[in-house]
């Protein structure tokens, strides 16, 4: 093909923060902000790529073979995966990256790139029957995360590949179901605070499945699934203090993603029950996993405080962005607020497709 246009959207998760690296649930949505490949085919044996977003530039052999591949490279990642599933590119193209997602603020950038960049490669040089939404969110998930040994799950890259609102089951029994479910009054606010990402996702995993492991030396059948939140305090007597507050946000974290399902089965959404959700789920997040900056605080604080529904950290903490449900005709009023607390940007999101080739 002369020309091929790829574009993924970015993503908030709504429940499930810090579970799909337990193998636990989660309820994320793409939201209307995009990385955009533009590819025309050249008569070299390179991608040529101008990335103007973040002023660089760079060039990959179509033919190299990369033996060591160098930290977060995901886009020779993706091209020594792909390579396993006899996706062989055989010429070259000159590619335009460009994006309206929020860079390093928890709304998946570079998941969003990866996607787009498999997509891209997979319309390009086959093979057709692995260009569906399932099968680019998996090759993404493996060039991302398995391929350095990441620690993060598959949240981002099939909340981006499928699109809309979707329950992913991350564990064993790998599941999803896109969830209809109209979502309205949705806010997304940058703090302009870079998120910490590897080296924070590292501590929390490592001290979750630690604490889960404690609670299974007395209790051989434990499992965060089957727990009954109303014995929090027997499965809490399993562990040692320091442990404590990250078994208590992984059951925690994983009723109130369950709940949340519920509620968005349901024939009519009732934005109020998920409001106090998210307020429940972020309260896990930043009083007992503690990934939340004083700069986040303040603007959840304010856009509760002018009427919000709900508001929570998104995605691995240390920084980013925040999700906020507003009420009909609040959203002036929130945004403003949320400006006011110190926001580096603040716009409505909208559900998203998800990724596709225009």
């Amino acid at each position: 093909m002369k020309e091929i246009i790829s574009i993924a959207p970015g993503r908030t998760c709504l429940f499930g923060d810090h579970q799909d690296y337990l193998g636990l649930p989660i309820i994320a949505c793409a939201i209307n902000r995009h990385i955009t490949l533009k590819a025309t085919k050249n008569n070299s044996e390179s991608f040529n790529i101008d990335l103007p977003d973040i002023n660089k530039k760079r060039r990959i052999q179509i033919f190299e073979e990369v033996e060591k591949l160098e930290k977060e490279d995901f886009l020779q990642s993706s091209l020594k995966v792909l390579k396993r599933y006899n996706c062989i590119p055989d010429s070259g193209y000159d590619i335009l990256i460009t994006g309206t997602i929020p860079i390093n603020s928890g709304t998946s950038s570079s998941s969003a790139l990866t996607v787009a960049w498999v997509q891209f490669l997979l319309k390009a040089f086959g093979p057709e029957k692995l260009l569906t939404p399932e099968n680019i969110s998996q090759l993404a998930f493996e060039a991302e995360v398995l391929e350095f040994n990441n620690p993060g799950g598959k949240m981002d890259q099939y909340s981006i590949g499928l699109g809309n609102i979707i329950y992913l089951e991350t564990g064993d029994d790998f599941s999803y179901d896109v969830l209809k479910a109209p979502l309205t009054g949705l806010i997304m606010a940058d703090s302009g605070v870079p998120k910490e990402t590897t080296a924070l996702l590292k501590r929390l995993k490592t001290n979750s499945w630690l604490a889960i492991e404690e609670v299974k030396n007395k209790i051989p059948n434990f499992k965060v699934e089957t727990a009954n939140f109303d014995d929090l305090q027997k499965y809490l007597d399993c562990v040692s203090s320091d442990l404590k507050p990250y078994l208590e946000a992984a059951i925690g974290n994983f009723t109130v993603t369950k709940r949340a399902l519920i509620e968005f089965k349901k024939e009519q959404l009732n934005l109020v029950k998920i409001g106090k959700l998210m307020n429940q789920h972020h309260h896990y997040l930043k009083n007992l996993l503690k990934i939340t900056v004083p700069k986040i605080d303040a603007m959840i604080d304010a856009a509760l405080s002018e009427g919000a529904l709900g508001a929570k950290i998104v995605g691995s903490g240390g920084g980013g962005s925040i999700a906020v449900l507003s009420p009909k005709n609040k959203e002036t009023a929130i945004k403003k607020a949320l400006f006011n607390a110190g926001a580096k940007d603040v716009y409505i999101a909208a559900v998203d497709q998800g990724a596709r080739i225009e």
